[in-house]
């Protein structure tokens, strides 16, 4: 079957989209059409958060029920216009050719591409030793879900408060929940790395019942695991405001306020913070970027 194109042009750049029928999350018809319609939908509140940042795409070109795969290297057909933030390998060899998500344009060809999740880094290029925050990844094990990381987040909240320090939170789109602490000050991996893992540690040696520091799968049954190594040059977390395709419907990863996480630990209901595009979309014109000022608070770690 001859492959369906449609020639558009955004902000004075012409795309060829393919492929708008394929249904991406078959399960719900939603497709690549509807995916880049959401792109740009969001784009206002997502692309301060990608700007400069070198981004791994995860692209679905059958959809979520297909086979998946990470794109690092900017491939060959990438438009000159692209903007592209090299990095050194770490094991030496050609630079890897990161896309940077700067503009609405890049954003729908990459959407085009199927890529239905994206996830920077925690540094902009060219400052790459140089992350702008500090991020945790609350991932449940099995027998723990959503509920049980709002009750590790806010422990972790209480926990930085002490050292004063704010923190934001965001639903991660598929089980857990990611807690940013914003740091735009002079700084480096090879302080924001030991920092995490030793308060990861911490609240482990405070919580053993509820919290677990080492990635071992065995360790995890009715814990959270405190993901801290998230914080290396090498990482990437998937973006604010990014789909994810975890399971068969479309959800975003969005963030939340404190006190919605304490209702969810409270009320125990986790559908309440599962944002599907539609919904995250009005969210957001309701309350506006909750992560605001993730790109603009100023602290220093202690």
């Amino acid at each position: 079957m001859a492959e369906k194109k449609q020639r558009i042009e955004v902000e004075g750049r012409e795309l060829v989209l393919s492929n708008l029928e394929k249904e991406l999350y078959p399960a719900v018809h939603f497709t690549k059409a509807h995916v880049i319609d959401y792109y740009v939908r969001v784009a206002p509140w997502l692309l301060p958060h990608f700007r400069g940042r070198p981004v791994t795409l995860k692209r679905f070109p059958d959809g979520v029920d297909g086979q998946a795969f990470y794109e690092k290297d900017a491939p060959k057909y990438t438009p000159d216009w692209v903007h592209i933030a090299p990095v050194p390998r770490r094991g030496g060899g050609p630079e890897i050719r990161y896309v940077a998500i700067d503009d609405l344009a890049t954003l729908v060809w990459c959407a085009n591409l199927a890529s239905l999740e994206l996830h920077p880094f925690l540094h902009r290029a060219p400052e790459i030793e140089r992350p702008t925050y500090i991020v945790f990844d609350l991932d449940p094990g099995e027998g723990a879900d959503a509920v049980t990381c709002a009750e590790v987040a806010l422990l972790l909240r209480e926990r930085l408060a002490k050292k004063k320090l704010k923190c934001f939170p965001k639903m991660s789109g598929s089980k857990g929940i990611q807690v940013y602490i914003p740091l735009n000050t002079p700084t480096s991996y090879s302080k924001t790395r030991p920092f995490a893992k030793s308060l990861a540690e911490e609240l482990e040696r405070e919580r053993p019942d509820l919290v677990v520091s080492e990635m071992a799968k065995r360790l995890r049954t009715g814990k959270v695991f405190v993901d801290w190594s998230q914080n290396s040059d090498f990482k990437t977390t998937v973006g604010a405001y990014s789909l994810r395709a975890r399971n068969d419907r479309p959800y975003v990863s969005l963030p939340v306020t404190w006190t919605e996480l304490e209702l969810l630990a409270r009320d125990k209901n986790s559908a309440r913070l599962q944002f599907e595009p539609q919904g995250a979309l009005e969210r957001l014109g309701e309350k506006g970027d909750l992560f605001a000022e993730v790109l603009t608070l100023q602290q220093e770690l202690r």
